[in-house]
């Protein structure tokens, strides 16, 4: 039996305030909720000697102004790494190798319909060109596609753009990465193209596209949806989705937390804006639990016509 590490509310808190106002991507609003923080402790709102209770009451605070859902004090149950960003990685390694590297199902249904199934991230792309190209040129034989993200909860949006690579013909202009800048310089605009060359085969730009959507499909997941949608390139099937568009870093304040704070936000090249708050609405709104049955139908009277 492991003996819990001690927690004192303070100077996690204190680094929270901290991590806000100097990496926040939104200057003004990192200074209210650092002072809310600050507040919070000093009326005893955090006395409490129990991490995963400290990490929801400080998280709930964090996005009681915004309703930034990447802006979190994360509480992990097994402990993690003090380096920056161990936390999280540690975690998707797990996933990654349990889910056949992001990809757990390519199948093809009736009427020469495939079905990629990309979950439960979208896993950085030094792990995961290799598994998502296989499955997509494997997929590319068909006659239209869907692509299924209702159980992703997102990613790297450099794995967003070679998702893209597949389905489209040429490169394309598909997002922009707004970052503050801190300890990585100034702040700065990233644009985000498709790519020339993929490995493997494309399914290309012009066969019928799907995209399934659930209320948990967030962050990268929502971008590759949102992406494709703004281009006019797949139909959105499914329900609203989370609405979180912002990348975020993480830091280890203690052994069982993890701040994470986003750096940067999406600006769509279409839209001049992102589905934060909002979330990718669907072209065809349904329940997450019919929506590949209704893309599926979509598709053959579409091949059909």
């Amino acid at each position: 039996m492991t003996t819990p590490t001690k927690l004192v509310p303070a100077p996690v808190v204190g680094e929270m305030a901290r991590l806000l106002t100097e990496h926040y991507v939104f200057p003004e609003i990192a200074e209210q909720l650092a002072d809310l923080l600050q507040r919070r402790l000093a009326e005893g709102a955090y006395d409490v000697d129990d991490a995963e209770e400290l990490g929801r009451l400080v998280t709930a605070d964090l996005q009681s102004v915004n309703g930034d859902r990447h802006l979190r004090l994360k509480h992990h149950a097994d402990p993690v790494s003090p380096k920056q960003g161990a936390a999280t990685l540690d975690a998707m390694r797990r996933d990654f190798d349990s889910s056949l590297g992001g990809a757990p199902r390519v199948q093809l249904l009736d009427g020469g319909v495939a079905v990629v199934e990309l979950a439960p991230m979208l896993f950085p792309l030094e792990w995961a060109a290799e598994p998502l190209g296989a499955a997509l040129t494997l997929a590319s034989r068909a006659q239209a596609l869907i692509v299924d993200l209702r159980a992703n909860r997102g990613g790297d949006p450099d794995t967003v753009a070679f998702v893209c690579s597949y389905l489209l013909d040429e490169r394309t202009h598909i997002n922009t990465m707004y970052w503050r800048g801190g300890e990585r310089g100034g702040e700065r605009s990233e644009q985000s193209w498709s790519l020339p060359h993929v490995p493997g085969a494309r399914f290309g730009g012009s066969k019928p596209l799907y995209v399934l959507s659930s209320g948990s499909t967030f962050s990268a997941s929502e971008e590759l949806a949102y992406d494709l949608q703004q281009l006019g390139r797949a139909v959105v099937v499914g329900e609203p989705t989370r609405g979180g568009a912002h990348p975020c870093q993480g830091w280890t304040l203690h052994p069982h937390l993890e701040a994470t704070v986003p750096v940067g936000r999406a600006i769509n090249p279409v839209s001049g804006t992102n589905w934060e708050g909002t979330g990718v609405q669907p072209d065809v709104p349904c329940a997450a639990a019919d929506s590949l049955d209704r893309a599926h139908a979509l598709a053959l009277a579409r091949l059909a016509g």
